[in-house]
Parts: C-alpha cells; structure tokens; sequence
C-alpha cells in the first residue's frame, strides 16, 4: 500500500513540474473544488467525533490554495483582469471563512459557483491553439514563480 501511494505521489509531482502555468492554474482550480466537494459532503455525515475537524481542515486547504491563486497574479503587468480576479479571490476566501464558522452549505456552494466558472475559462484557453505571443499575453498577470 505504501508503494502505490508513493507512485501516486510520485505521478502528481511529475504532472506538476511538467505543466504549463495554465495547466497549473486549471489543476489548482481542481483541488479547491475537490476540497468544497469533500467539506459539504462531510457536513452531510451524520455527526461523529472528528466530523467538524475534517470540515475545517478542508475549508481551510480550500482557502489555502484559493490564497496560492492569489499570490500568483501580477497586479502590475495583469491590468484589469487581474485586479478583478484579486477582487474575486478575495470574495471567495472572505466566504469560505464565514461558511467555516457558520458551516454553511449554501456559502460553499456560492464559492464553488463562482470558481468553476474561472476555472472553465481557464480550460478554454488551454485548449484554443494559441502561438506562443498570444499565451504571454493571457499570461501575463500571472506570476507563477511564487
């Protein structure tokens, strides 16, 4: 079992380091859903002794990764696009942290509405055939280097 979890890693880490800053982008979306995913389903268990504990360490990875999304933009070189992304990131983790304390389904759901859209934008330009000037201009309010 602990080789299949070492390859599964392993797998993940080559995806990542072999990924365009889109792709990361796109995979960082997926991650956020899938811990909004794992918080709401977790809130429909019925009560247990770490079920709270499991919500809040999702929530909080979920605001985590939507706080990577953010550092990521270049305000300076991004414009308006990134301005209104730091707007709605912004959005997004104020409500995460009020779905967090209130366990609020609804306010998930909100966050979740708002970041598959971004995210669909984000596949569309991943799969339109641009040349390399066209992706350095979608690109460039973004600062993946961290």
């Amino acid at each position: 079992m602990g080789s299949e979890k070492e390859a599964a890693k392993s797998y993940k880490r080559k995806q990542i380091e072999s990924a365009s800053p889109g792709r990361l982008i796109v995979m960082l979306y997926d991650a956020v859903l899938e811990k909004l995913d794992s918080a709401e389903k977790i809130l429909e268990e019925k009560p247990g002794s770490d079920r709270i504990e499991r919500f809040h360490n999702n929530m909080v990875t979920a605001q985590n990764i939507i706080t990577e999304l953010t550092a990521a933009l270049d305000m300076e070189k991004g414009g308006e696009i990134a301005k209104n992304l730091f707007r709605l990131y912004d959005f997004a983790n104020w409500r995460l942290v009020d779905a967090n304390i209130k366990k609020d389904v609804s306010a998930i759901r909100e966050v979740r509405q708002v970041l598959e859209i971004l995210k669909a934008g984000w596949e569309e330009v991943q799969d339109t055939k641009l040349d390399d000037s066209e992706v350095k201009k979608l690109s460039k309010g973004l600062n993946l280097k961290g």
